[in-house]
């Protein structure tokens, strides 16, 4: 597994530095490609005092097991400058579309680190798609600030940064699935986490998706009446 470093992060903190800036936010999403249960946003805000010294074992949260997960939450939560994780439910999902609600998840990342009097003054985003960025000019007001975007394909796995926010991203989002599991047991949430396993769309075909189903997406085992 590809071991994450902190070049990326420190070349645009240097950068923001030189202009004025200093904090650097982190990004990565989780739960984008689920058909049940909300998109989240995971944001790890950074600057020059961050230190070097990130936690030992810290990765790519896909690429890691649910028991290391676990094990490297609280470090990978506590390394950073501060973290956040933001969410959009199924429903916003399906009112706005997935960007939008990537964006309305990022926003409530932001306006709980905002809290804390902590604003970014730049993004690095996992992936090669700026979602971050309004797209459109007819949107009135935007959903997040428009910052100046870097992105970083495959970041999550490559700048410790993002890393930590996809850890911490996932663990809260699969804990919540995991406690969701609890009051609805037929979808095997506990297991999938809300994505599109046999066992899960098999549970829909037989009982129908729950208020927690994204229905915009036209779920497989979902029959037409």
């Amino acid at each position: 597994m590809q071991e994450p470093d902190r070049t990326v992060e420190k070349e645009l903190l240097a950068r923001l530095e030189a202009h004025g800036g200093g904090i650097l936010a982190a990004v990565d999403e989780v739960g984008r490609g689920a058909i049940a249960g909300p998109v989240c946003v995971g944001i790890a805000l950074l600057d020059r005092s961050t230190p070097d010294d990130f936690p030992l074992g810290l990765g790519d949260s896909k690429m890691l097991s649910a028991h290391r997960r676990e094990m490297i939450y609280q470090a990978a939560r506590d390394w950073p400058l501060a973290v956040a994780v933001g969410s959009a439910a199924a429903s916003v999902v399906d009112t706005v579309g997935i960007i939008e609600a990537l964006r309305c998840a990022a926003a409530d990342a932001l306006a709980q680190l905002e809290k804390s009097g902590l604003r970014p003054d730049a993004v690095l985003l996992d992936g090669k798609h700026n979602w971050w960025a309004q797209d459109s000019l007819f949107d009135a007001e935007p959903t997040v600030p428009q910052l100046p975007v870097t992105t970083v394909i495959k970041g999550d796995a490559s700048c410790a940064g993002i890393a930590a926010a996809s850890v911490v991203a996932k663990v809260e989002r699969d804990r919540y699935m995991e406690a969701l599991a609890k009051e609805f047991p037929d979808y095997d949430w506990e297991h999938n986490k809300g994505y599109g396993t046999r066992a899960h769309l098999d549970a829909i075909a037989q009982v129908g998706p729950s208020p927690y189903h994204r229905t915009s997406w036209h779920l497989p085992a979902v029959r037409s009446e």
